[in-house]
């Protein structure tokens, strides 16, 4: 990939650029004032806020509205069906005694205090090939009900599987984020995979199983009555199910669809030839990709978790109709969320803040984590701060070696995971599906970004220290 570098980068800061960061930092307090004080529904926040930024920024009336239908969009074409599968398939999950048969063999084999540690480890297993959004909903109804069967608090088994997939999602290739900064600064795959590695394993630690103890301190909230369109007070197996599927066969499906992204990932290293690919590529690119995995994954649970439990026709289709209307505000949330996003960047907050980073005199590895931090905060997209600090340090990384570049690599994935807020459409995932209130969701997983933020940027500046 050719390194990219804004235009705007090459321009001085000026009063505009000014107005455009003012106006976003007024533009978030407004949606949160709107929530907490106001009580208004988060889309409808969302919305009015959104079309604050694009008014007070200066964008046109057209624009104001297309920025934002684009945000939407692409939000829902990338995450709202992914939510909608991931919701009938923890319903199935649920009603079939699926998931009460993962949640019963981890409370037998897994002693309380080691609950935490086993939810991170199945979340880093899951998260490997799997995007953030996919990892949650899939693991929500096991999230909530070894919470609710073990006595705990919630963020004590929740925060460790967030940490999980988010460490994963933001570090680890073959995910997209590290694979934009891996191509833009043309640091070695195996490298820095290795590296994203040994850097993953502490950070999930300190911010999933010793991090949870704080949030849960700080946040005690029990199991929500109802996540992601899973009935949490009523999570026996349906009285019509003659029988409750294995825990192998629970597991399988579960991982079914982690296997077939793990296969499309490992298939695109073996043959990495994009513009003349192979046979098989084309195969496993299709099947891997999340949304047919996902589909794929649905499918093979009305077997497994309905008509082989003994589920007839009519109600498998109910159970898929119930599982999608819960989720339809947490769809609408997350849309505006992306809408929010879209509008900041299109008002030009994102080019505002690459000027500003050109006049920066730091560290190459300091200054990938800053751009990515400030393209974080002011747009709410890693995949925009991945991309704008990796283009704009593209030009400083020739120099490096093969394992620094890779370092560099992981400090703007680090540097993209910091500080989630109301302008990230992830923020509204976790608060929607958990039951969490505005605040919660600060305390738990914002802090929790942002530590894991600090704790993977601090490790990659350690192993530059170490490595030559």
């Amino acid at each position: 990939m050719t390194p990219l570098l804004l235009p705007a980068a090459a321009q001085p800061w000026n009063g505009h650029d000014t107005q455009l960061v003012v106006v976003a930092a007024i533009g978030i307090a407004l949606i949160v004032l709107l929530i907490v004080k106001f009580k208004l529904h988060p889309f409808l926040s969302l919305v009015l806020g959104s079309a604050f930024v694009g008014l007070a920024s200066g964008v046109g009336l057209d624009k104001v509205i297309s920025n934002f239908e684009d945000g939407v969009g692409n939000t829902l074409k990338e995450v709202g069906l992914l939510i909608a599968l991931g919701a009938m398939l923890g319903k199935l999950l649920a009603d079939s005694g699926g998931a009460n048969r993962v949640v019963d063999t981890l409370l037998g084999k897994v002693s309380p205090k080691l609950l935490p540690w086993a939810m991170a480890l199945v979340a880093v297993i899951i998260g490997l090939p799997m995007f953030f959004e996919i990892g949650l909903v899939l693991l929500l109804p096991v999230i909530v009900l070894v919470a609710q069967r073990s006595g705990g608090k919630l963020m004590r088994v929740a925060i460790p599987a967030l940490a999980g997939l988010s460490v994963l999602h933001g570090l680890v290739p073959p995910h997209p984020g590290p694979l934009v900064a891996i191509s833009s600064l043309n640091a070695p795959l195996g490298i820095t995979l290795a590296l994203g590695l040994l850097i993953a394993i502490p950070t999930v630690i300190i911010c999933g199983p010793l991090f949870a103890i704080y949030a849960a301190r700080w946040v005690p909230v029990d199991a929500p009555k109802l996540a992601g369109g899973v009935d949490t007070e009523h999570t026996q197996a349906d009285p019509d199910a003659k029988r409750q599927p294995s825990f192998l066969v629970t597991l399988l499906t579960i991982v079914f669809p982690v296997v077939l992204m793990l296969l499309k990932a490992i298939v695109d290293i073996i043959s990495p030839d994009a513009k003349n690919p192979s046979a098989a590529r084309v195969f496993f690119d299709f099947i891997g990709e999340p949304l047919v995995a996902m589909t794929l994954a649905v499918l093979l649970a009305l077997v497994t978790f309905g008509y082989a439990v003994g589920f007839s026709g009519n109600k498998i289709g109910g159970k898929i109709g119930a599982s999608v209307g819960p989720i339809a505000a947490v769809i609408l949330i997350v849309g505006a969320g992306g809408g929010f996003k879209q509008t900041l960047i299109g008002a030009g907050v994102g080019d505002a803040v690459a000027k500003w980073a050109t006049g920066a005199n730091i560290s190459v590895l300091v200054l990938g984590f800053l751009i990515a931090v400030a393209m974080r905060l002011a747009t709410g997209s890693a995949t925009v701060a991945t991309v704008t600090a990796a283009g704009i340090v593209a030009p400083l990384a020739t120099s490096l070696s093969p394992a620094h570049a890779g370092l560099l690599a992981l400090a703007v994935g680090a540097g993209s995971l910091f500080l989630s807020h109301v302008n990230d459409a992830g923020f509204w995932l976790v608060k929607e599906l958990f039951g969490l209130t505005v605040g919660q969701t600060f305390k738990t997983w914002s802090v929790m970004e942002t530590l894991i933020s600090l704790v993977g940027f601090g490790l990659v500046m350690l192993l530059s220290v170490v490595i030559p």
